[in-house]
Parts: C-alpha cells; sequence; structure tokens
C-alpha cells in the first residue's frame, strides 16, 4: 500500500462558510501558514462565490494571491460556476475546484441549476482555460450529496458514476467525491469507492467527509482500503453546508492525521505543531464549537511519528 497520504485542509473555506463571524484576511493567511509550517501541502483557501451569499469571502482574492506567497504551499479555490472560476483562474491559483451535487435537489438549492446543467458549466471552465491563457491550471470536480441527501434521501451509485464518466470526459484533473450531509457508512464507501477508482484510472481521486453521524473516520479507513490516498478535513471540525438540513461537522484535520499515522502511513504533518495551529484558530473564533479527541485527551506516550528526512 502507497505509504503517503495527502490531508487537504479545507477549514478557511468550507469551516469558514459557516462561521458568523467574518476572519480577517491576515488570519486567514496565517491559517494557511500555519498549516504549510506543520508540515501541510494543500490547503483550500476560499471560494470565489458572491460576497452578497456568502460574506466571509469578499477578500477571496486577497486571500489567493497572499496563499500563492506561502512557501510550501499548493492553494486551491472552490467555485460552483464560470464566473468564479474565471475570478479564481486569474489569481494564478495553481487549482481550482469546481462542485455540484448528485442530487438534483441539492443542486437546485445550491447553485440554482440542474445537475446536468452544472456538468455543462463545468466544459466551459475547462474551455475557458485555454481561451484565457490559464493552460497550467489543475480543475478539480467535486461531487456532493455522493452517499445520499438531507433533501432527496437515497443517491444511487448509478447517478454518481454517471457523473464521474461525464467530469472525466470534460477534462477534469482530479475528482473528489463528498459525502457532503454525513449520511456515509463503510460498506458503502468502500463499494462506491472502489468503483470510482476503477473508472478514474491515473486521475486523483479524494474523499470529503462530514462526521455529522459519527462515521467520518471508518468511512476513511473504507476509502483507503478501496486505494483513495487524499482526503479534505478541517481544523476542529468546522463547518458543514448551509443549503442542506443538519449538514454539520467535516472531519477534523488532527483526528484524521493522527488515525494515518496510527496506520503506518506518512502525511508529513507534524501533529504537535498542527494542534498548536488549531488552538490559535479556536482562539480567533470564539463561540465556535471545535471537536476533536485528540485535542481534548492529547497524544497518547505510544504515539510515534513516523521517520523523515531531515
Amino acid at each position: 500500500m502507497d505509504n503517503r497520504v495527502d490531508v487537504r485542509e479545507v477549514g478557511p473555506r468550507d469551516g469558514l462558510q459557516m462561521v458568523s463571524q467574518i476572519l480577517p484576511a491576515e488570519r486567514k493567511l496565517a491559517w494557511c501558514r500555519g498549516y504549510a509550517d506543520a508540515g501541510g501541502r494543500h490547503v483550500e483557501v476560499t471560494s470565489f462565490v458572491p460576497p452578497r451569499i456568502v460574506p466571509q469571502f469578499a477578500d477571496a482574492e486577497e486571500v489567493a494571491r497572499g496563499a500563492l506567497e506561502i512557501p510550501g504551499l499548493t492553494p486551491a479555490a472552490l467555485v460552483p460556476n464560470l464566473k468564479g472560476a474565471q475570478r479564481a483562474m486569474a489569481t494564478g491559483l495553481p487549482k481550482v475546484h469546481y462542485v455540484l451535487s448528485a442530487s438534483e435537489a441539492h443542486n437546485l438549492k445550491n447553485v440554482r441549476r440542474s445537475t446536468a446543467e452544472s456538468v455543462e458549466d463545468f466544459r466551459r471552465i475547462v474551455a475557458a482555460r485555454r481561451a484565457d491563457g490559464h493552460a497550467g491550471v489543475r480543475l478539480g470536480a467535486g461531487i456532493a450529496t455522493a452517499f445520499g441527501c438531507a433533501i432527496a434521501g437515497e443517491v444511487q451509485a448509478a447517478q454518481v458514476l454517471g457523473l464521474v464518466d461525464a467530469l472525466l470526459d470534460a477534462g477534469a484533473d482530479e475528482l473528489t467525491i463528498a459525502d457532503t450531509v454525513g449520511y456515509a457508512h463503510p460498506s458503502q464507501v468502500r463499494g462506491l469507492m472502489k468503483q470510482v477508482m476503477a473508472r478514474c484510472g491515473d486521475v486523483p481521486v479524494a474523499c470529503h467527509f462530514h462526521d455529522t453521524r459519527g462515521l467520518g473516520l471508518s468511512n476513511v479507513l473504507a476509502a483507503l482500503e478501496a486505494g483513495v490516498r487524499a482526503f479534505d478535513a478541517s481544523i476542529g471540525g468546522l463547518g458543514g453546508c448551509p443549503f442542506a438540513p443538519n449538514a454539520t461537522g467535516n472531519i477534523n484535520t488532527e483526528d484524521t492525521v493522527f488515525l494515518l499515522e496510527s496506520e503506518g502511513l506518512d502525511t508529513g504533518i507534524d501533529l504537535p505543531a498542527l494542534l498548536a495551529l488549531r488552538a490559535a484558530v479556536a482562539s480567533w473564533l470564539p463561540g465556535e464549537a471545535f471537536v476533536g479527541a485528540v485535542a481534548n485527551a492529547g497524544l497518547p506516550l505510544t504515539y510515534k511519528a513516523p521517520a523523515r528526512p531531515a
């Protein structure tokens, strides 16, 4: 089994979209810098959405450009449409993540169009990347509500796999399969992700889990068994979906790193440094609920970080 696993910090985007307090750009960048200093490589730093919809991201350009100056970091941004993608690519970000939903009902609620229309919009983004001179930008596509929907209920695996095929055909450089509302369970994850991985070949695949019902880390293990080697997580478990009932709680970054490294995998992340960053972020957001077993109990005396080159 490949020993390297990427933990992609999404707190500055997914975590903050549910927070009413506006965190200043310098604090968002300190969050990104702290993650890079702890050994993390990938951060979803912002979202290019209209500020009237999510005021938290009115500073998207400032944060994106600031993140580009952080050594060792590969910053990315989330976008829901062509206009957002063009704004993101214009900043010079190396990665842009597009999102659509497997659930038609959720897609209509989230981005106000059908899933088929969202696929066509992604095709337009791929074309715009070439036309606008941004050929070096990697375009990721995320499939939300892939394991169930808090509006429509069950989501068929065939619908998810059809979207995987359509997005690959459109030119996606990587895919993210997301349990947006915390409905997934391990056997479901294992079964679906084996099929996704078989379709994707050399195209990288990540998973995005929520711990809404306590199965987030179990689902990480199931996805690992299926061959997934990249996971989204948010410091302190901040985050959720504002367009789905009771969609709370990303898997938290600290416990995810602890789990992976306890399993003998290498995230490249220094856990004590990560826990110190968590404490700093919590101090910036008083009143917000931060979760995490490792932060509460501390690292066990038996924990040994993997040996890494100096």
